[in-house]
């Protein structure tokens, strides 16, 4: 006989006082934003009309599941990008405690389990990475072998018997599409001004059109293109241009990566960038505003002398950071809007503890930096951003309270045991 566990239930009443409302509605707010749901809820109906119109992307999870709950959000980032019209994959998910059998029969032993259904195949395909963006879009572009807008090309033209117009007529005017076997080649000789992109970045999106339009506006410039090449699908090649965050726009010549552009992404500054890297003469106003520009950055630059969080690359750095006193980690992806949103306020942190001199590490580290994968895989993270503090090079349990900078500096104190802070 089956007998149910009893767990009572305890329902508690009190008083918000007016100085914490507007807090609460804050956080009311923030919580309804966060259960905004797009990826597809399946039932045992629905899961076999899915997986037979289409390839389905489906996490096996538990409402009650911790690991479930901090891939919720990225889930439903993934699925915000995927299902769109005609989508190649559908991000779906299935309760477990409502479908028990439904999961039986797909081999859910432990949650969340994460499996691709492609159309036409008999069995589904368990995804074992990291559960990060980049990881998780290179598992499906593999699988669904997609196809880049050259590789497109390429077939097209061998469907049409090789017969085409000449590269340089094709290109001009127009944004160029590299992969790994077209990049080298591209870049060997003249100037390019190439944009390195995840297609689920919003800042990618969003300069997308301002891209295209700059090729348009620069054709009649010789010696220069204006390409863009899809991390997600080429990591190789941007791992060699050391690329660590979306869009990173760089400069290359004869092969070279001259440098990188960090200015506005406005049409016509890009432009004025454009020419002024191949040689165009500026009238004396544009030099004069750069000039201004420059001057300006440099004296913001001078101005902002406070501490920032240490950045930890590589497993050396991490060890050593973590090996005495107090260290309180930051693990984050650049294109994560929540470590985004936690930027400011940890830098503001970092400078605070270094002002108290009470030897507390803060730092930071980017996973999606090839030396740090191995790290945020032995550090168990499995959601950005993911806050950890240790203590002489022991981790503590994993911080989920509020991110704000009071929170975070009622934390240290505890854990320090004293008020320095």
């Amino acid at each position: 006989m089956l007998m149910r566990s009893l767990v009572p239930i305890t329902v508690c009443a009190f008083f918000v006082s007016p100085f914490l409302s507007a807090t609460v509605r804050a956080e009311e707010e923030a919580v309804k934003n966060a259960e905004k749901q797009f990826a597809v809820e399946l039932d045992p109906e629905k899961f076999n009309q899915a997986v037979q119109s289409g390839n389905v992307f489906v996490k096996f999870f538990a409402p009650w599941c911790g690991h479930c709950k901090r891939l919720h959000p990225l889930w439903e980032q993934l699925a915000e990008i995927m299902n769109v019209e005609d989508p190649k994959v559908i991000i779906a998910k299935v309760d477990c405690t409502k479908h028990q059998a439904l999961c039986a029969e797909h081999q859910v032993t432990g949650y969340p389990t994460l499996r691709l259904f492609k159309l036409g195949d008999t069995e589904s395909v368990k995804f074992k990475g990291t559960r990060d963006l980049p990881a998780i879009t290179d598992f499906i572009n593999h699988e669904l072998n997609t196809l880049s807008e050259v590789e497109q090309a390429e077939a097209t033209l061998e469907e049409n018997g090789g017969n085409t117009v000449p590269v340089a007529n094709q290109n001009l005017g127009k944004v160029v599409d590299l992969s790994e076997d077209t990049f080298a080649k591209h870049v060997s000789s003249g100037n390019h001004f190439v944009k390195f992109f995840a297609p689920w970045c919003s800042h990618c999106q969003r300069l997308a059109p301002t891209w295209d339009e700059l090729a348009k506006e620069i054709k009649h410039i010789s010696g220069v293109t204006v390409s863009k090449i899809d991390c997600t699908q080429y990591r190789s090649v941007c791992q060699d241009f050391e690329v660590k965050g979306y869009p990173t726009l760089l400069w290359i010549e004869d092969g070279k990566k001259i440098e990188k552009y960090s200015g506005a992404r406005d049409l016509p500054t890009l432009k004025s960038y454009v020419e002024k890297m191949v040689g165009v003469p500026m009238d004396k106003k544009e030099v004069s505003d750069t000039s201004a520009q420059d001057a300006a950055k440099e004296k913001a630059d001078e101005e902002a002398g406070k501490l920032k969080p240490q950045q930890l690359n590589g497993e050396v750095a991490f060890t050593q950071a973590v090996a005495e006193g107090i260290a309180f980690i930051k693990f984050y992806a650049p294109w994560c809007g929540h470590c985004q949103k936690l930027q400011p306020t940890w830098e503001q942190l970092a400078t605070e503890t270094h002002n108290s001199q009470s030897g507390v590490v803060i730092a930071k580290v980017d996973c999606t930096a090839p030396e740090n994968k191995q790290i945020c895989i032995d550090e168990q993270v499995e959601g950005y951003p993911t806050l950890f503090l240790y203590r002489n090079g022991q981790r503590q349990d994993e911080y989920e309270g509020s991110r704000t900078l009071p929170e975070l500096k009622a934390y240290l104190k505890k854990s320090i045991g004293h008020d320095e802070l």
